[in-house]
């Protein structure tokens, strides 16, 4: 290996909502670096209180880290800003776009200010909701928007379809705004977008080959996600070259708006007549061999350790560049 990191802190697990599947990115990345010859120290977190996070940092002396933890923590800046904090590089984006990102209002906010295409949707807030949900409020809401059924529910901050339900009538949607309110003080209705799921992953300055999701249900929940063989995974997507172009463009955009960089994740949906909408932004998606990141990147030819190794260089060169601007 040409580079020489120093010892790697690779942060995995968790004490969130997606930990299982932090652990199987946490594990592959170890694999994969540790086959590269890199010096790493496995870091599972079983907390979230930053002065213990610190002390332990401090002791444990590692150079750099790569976050491979999804939800709350490791993906919302949390873990971000304690590495900042101790001017220690890390892999993917800052603590504020990091934040940005995972806030799907937020983020969705500066998309319409930057015209990036969003399903329509509403924000609802649980603390305004009280103990009970008011039915009428909800539907009056939901007629000023002119939002129709089909609808998405979903929590504002949380990711791997985790608390995402599909309704298509105003009891389901009670119930469904009720489990959705047991993941997050936040969430979001919108439309649903029918047509394809397409998801675009973001290495360096450039788009990768866009995916096409088609789960062999009728939706891609937690389910489809992550249980072999009930999703297809079709990689060129199957859109024309102009719908290609146009995704591409808009998910680099839709990174860079966000401040994001390093990588991530961009998933959207096409409509019947192929018009894109951005759903969100992942700037920790799934990092196995079989994720979908790393599959676009596999797909130009970049081999899962090249993409960690890759990854870890970005970070390091960034770091280097702001540590002499600052000096």
């Amino acid at each position: 290996m040409s580079v020489n990191f120093g010892k790697v802190g690779v942060f995995f697990g968790g004490i969130s909502s997606e930990r299982d599947i932090s652990l199987k990115s946490g594990n592959a990345v170890c694999s994969a670096l540790i086959k590269e010859g890199v010096d790493i120290e496995e870091i599972d977190l079983h907390t979230e209180n930053r002065e213990d996070i610190e002390n332990y940092l401090r002791n444990t002396h590692i150079d750099i880290a790569f976050i491979a933890m999804h939800g709350r923590f490791g993906e919302d800046g949390g873990l971000q800003s304690v590495l900042e904090n101790l001017r220690i590089p890390y892999v993917g984006s800052n603590s504020f776009a990091s934040r940005l990102a995972m806030n799907k209002s937020a983020s969705r906010n500066i998309f319409k200010e930057y015209n990036i295409p969003v399903p329509q949707s509403i924000t609802l807030t649980k603390s305004l909701l009280v103990d009970k949900v008011p039915n009428d409020l909800i539907i009056n809401r939901i007629k000023e928007e002119n939002l129709d059924f089909p609808l998405v529910v979903k929590p504002q901050n949380q990711g791997s379809s985790i608390g995402v339900f599909f309704v298509d009538r105003i009891p389901q949607l009670i119930l469904a705004i009720e489990l959705a309110f047991s993941y997050d003080d936040n969430i979001i209705i919108e439309k649903k977008i029918s047509g394809k799921e397409i998801t675009v992953g973001i290495l360096g300055d450039r788009a990768l080959e866009p995916i096409e999701i088609r789960p062999k249900a009728d939706f891609f929940d937690f389910n489809a996600k992550y249980t072999k063989g009930l999703t297809d995974y079709i990689i060129p997507a199957e859109i024309s070259k102009k719908t290609k172009e146009r995704v591409q463009y808009l998910s680099l955009k839709a990174h860079r708006v966000l401040g994001c960089c390093h990588f991530s994740r961009i998933d959207l949906m096409l409509d019947n007549d192929e018009n894109p909408f951005i759903l969100e932004v992942n700037t920790i998606p799934g990092f196995t061999e079989t994720s979908l990141f790393p599959k676009a990147a596999a797909y130009e030819g970049i081999s899962f350790s090249q993409l960690c190794i890759r990854l870890l260089e970005m970070a390091q060169r960034d770091f280097q560049h702001q540590y002499a601007n600052e000096k």
